[in-house]
């Protein structure tokens, strides 16, 4: 399994396949609680600031603290039984979420879907990153991030029918079991790549797990390297901060239109389905659009500008989505917010793992990932209910909306982080190629 030519085409998009189900089943778990959020309020009479750390820090603190030794065991060891594992953990975790008596073992169950989470983009960025070279690795990772629309889609609609139908409780039955099945097609029909296979560059070691000649480097080291490369820092900066509105709006969504537009939840989760599934046409378009444009114009740069443009011009329409008192237009808008929002993965990613060495691939994304989720997941969804608790004696049930509102306003930052880290990002990855040049002549 050492050689290239191994692995055909088609196994590799089998490969690509698999984990893109992987994930979506990933976010499926993950973005379930947002319909699930108001029958849980009133079942076990929660504040919103209660809902927003069940949301958001609660998953986050271990999601992103753990994804970074995880990420570095990847780099060392078998990264589809890393994935396998984690998978059958946060599936579990997902379906005991609904044994739940009360706040604390809601939390403690939460908490286990974000210790198991942890071990799945990581070793799945680095299994892409071998099986697809750099001209149409974003294209390749916009791909697996697809996992995110339709894996929210999913979640959205069966969370609203299953809030209104079977209750919330069995719906974190429903949607918890499946993943372990996925598990185990993932751990007996993936196979494992040879580090650096579709660079070139092949690391001695990297399929059997056997100790490299070229050691992967610690944890520590890693996040020297990237720290020095003043592009990673505005690209982590500029990722986090567009996460901090996404996931807190993703998760305050269902609550907003079911208490200031008087939504069901199967309506509510038709209708945010239909938001994911529209928005998958950015995470694949984010990736496709800067390889395309960056490989016609030779400037890498625009893995920077794509994101950068797509989050500054998010702000008016998410603003008309929670200002307009219409539903269909609310609706309509944030239709182009999913489009737009999700651009920024592709490039993002990829970006990342060109940034680094060849054995430094899964811990950089996991870096990133503590970042953007430390950031985003974690304070996102929880700034997000305090404010509207804060609000509430004022503004009432429209408390939440204006909490939103004021959130949404941080993507203009997000944006000008993008367009700074462009600057410097051409000679930060003339280092990074040279560095690899000189292991591949000590392997």
């Amino acid at each position: 399994m050492s050689d290239q030519k191994e692995f055909s085409p088609a196994y590799r998009n089998y490969a690509l396949g698999i984990l893109f189900v992987g994930y979506i089943v990933n976010f499926v778990d993950r973005s379930i609680l947002s319909l699930l959020l108001e029958p849980i309020k009133l079942e076990l009479a929660l504040s919103d600031a209660q809902l927003g750390l069940l949301g958001g820090l609660a998953f986050a603190v271990f999601y992103t603290f753990l994804g970074i030794p995880i990420a570095a065991l990847a780099d060392r060891r078998s990264r589809v039984k890393i994935l396998a594992v984690s998978m059958v953990i946060w599936s579990a975790m997902t379906a005991l979420c609904g044994l739940a008596a009360n706040f604390w073992m809601l939390l403690l169950a939460r908490i286990g879907v974000g210790v198991g989470e942890a071990g799945a983009s990581p070793p799945s960025h680095s299994l892409i990153s071998d099986y697809f070279p750099i001209e149409t690795r974003a294209t390749a990772l916009s791909i697996y991030a697809l996992g995110i629309p339709f894996g929210t889609m999913i979640g959205s609609y069966v969370g609203g029918w299953g809030a209104d139908t079977i209750g919330w409780r069995n719906t974190f039955f429903l949607v918890g079991l499946p993943g372990i099945f996925v598990a185990m097609v993932i751990m007996f029909t993936l196979r494992e790549p040879p580090r650096g296979m579709s660079d070139g560059k092949l690391s001695t070691g990297g399929v059997s797990g056997a100790a490299p000649k070229v050691e992967a480097p610690a944890v520590k080291e890693v996040l020297s390297f990237l720290w020095a490369k003043v592009s990673f820092r505005h690209l982590s900066f500029a990722a986090g901060l567009h996460a901090f509105v996404s996931y807190g709006a993703s998760t305050w969504n269902a609550p907003f239109f079911i208490r200031v537009h008087n939504m069901s939840s199967t309506d509510l989760g038709a209708a945010l389905a239909l938001v994911a599934g529209i928005g998958a046409i950015g995470t694949f378009a984010g990736g496709y659009i800067s390889d395309k444009l960056s490989d016609r114009t030779g400037d890498k740069r625009w893995y920077f500008w794509v994101p950068g443009v797509a989050t500054a011009f998010m702000v008016p329409f998410q603003l008309v989505a929670y200002l307009y008192d219409g539903i269909t237009a609310a609706i309509a808008s944030l239709c182009i917010v999913g489009i737009l929002g999700s651009a920024y993965l592709g490039p993002s990613f990829a970006m990342t793992q060109a940034l680094v060495s060849l054995r430094m691939r899964a811990v950089a994304s996991a870096i990133l990932l503590f970042v953007l989720n430390l950031i985003g997941m974690g304070l996102g969804p929880y700034f997000i209910g305090i404010l509207s608790d804060v609000l509430n004696p004022t503004f009432g049930a429209e408390s939440i909306r204006y909490a939103l509102c004021v959130a949404v306003l941080v993507n203009l930052w997000a944006g000008v982080h993008y367009f700074l880290g462009a600057r410097t990002m051409r000679g930060d990855l003339l280092e990074t190629e040279a560095m690899n040049e000189r292991l591949a002549k000590a392997g």
